[in-house]
């Protein structure tokens, strides 16, 4: 027996210089991209931000996302927060990156939803505390369209319900342009929350699923954070696609002997 199954996403042929909308577009851009590997996000982010920066107008990019397990650094973060020996992260196969986005350690895993923002913040009007509060407002908005209670969360930016904190900020600016975003806990394991210090507080940190007591769909949670996403940033509308022409996927076979 022969199956195949499809690997995450990576950056395809990065000499292209993709541009989708044209200038003077001042509609938001969302692209749900299935699960892609973390450092090929990283890299695509990279060259969006440069483009943006280079417009004129207001246009922006939203990235929408899972990602295989992997571990992130931010500038509030060290490998301290690291709560698993190396040997557990080899077992694992959970690669980490230090990256150059406000917030501490997070773990990255299928279940949880990142949407990252590339948007010209001083086109839009906006500063950096003001974009933040934006973020936090999508946040909340999701989390009331799914009957859970939350708030701001105020030891480490995101939201936080009953249960603890399901939703963090990890963003950057660069060049007056945003990147990173945010990150959803919807269905994470368990064990997977344990693996790293998510906050220097008490705060404990769970999921949306976990919160609710019932699964929760991926679906309607990247559907209510686009939705509330675009009406945050003051975006009139939004254009969804599947998929980015710089992202691939590859197919790998296992042979099976009886």
């Amino acid at each position: 027996m022969i199956p195949a199954w499809t690997t995450p996403a990576t950056m395809a042929d990065t000499t292209t210089n993709w541009e989708h909308i044209t200038r003077g577009s001042s509609a938001l851009e969302v692209f749900l991209l299935g699960k892609v590997d973390f450092a090929s996000a990283l890299e695509l982010q990279a060259r969006l931000v440069d483009q943006i920066a280079d417009r004129a107008d207001t246009h922006g990019i939203v990235l929408v996302c899972e990602h295989p397990p992997a571990i992130s650094i931010g500038r509030e973060g060290s490998f301290a927060d690291v709560l698993v020996e190396r040997e557990e992260l080899i077992a694992r196969q959970l690669e980490i990156r230090w990256v150059n986005r406000g917030g501490g350690t997070f773990v990255h895993v299928p279940g949880q939803v990142a949407v990252y923002c590339s948007v010209p913040l001083k086109r839009l009007k906006l500063g950096v505390i003001e974009y933040r509060q934006r973020l936090e407002q999508t946040l909340l908005g999701c989390a009331a369209d799914l009957d859970v209670d939350a708030t701001a969360g105020t030891i480490v930016p995101g939201a936080v319900c009953r249960c603890g904190q399901f939703a963090f900020i990890g963003a950057g600016v660069r060049d007056w342009v945003s990147h990173g975003g945010m990150y959803v806990n919807v269905s994470v394991p368990p064990d997977a929350l344990d693996l790293v210090r998510w906050t220097h507080g008490n705060q404990p940190v769970t999921s949306l699923s976990a919160q609710r007591t019932r699964p929760t769909a991926m679906s309607s949670v990247r559907e209510s954070l686009v939705r509330h996403l675009a009406e945050s940033l003051g975006y009139d509308s939004y254009h969804l696609y599947t998929g980015h022409p710089l992202l691939h996927r590859s197919t790998r076979k296992v042979y099976v002997y009886a």
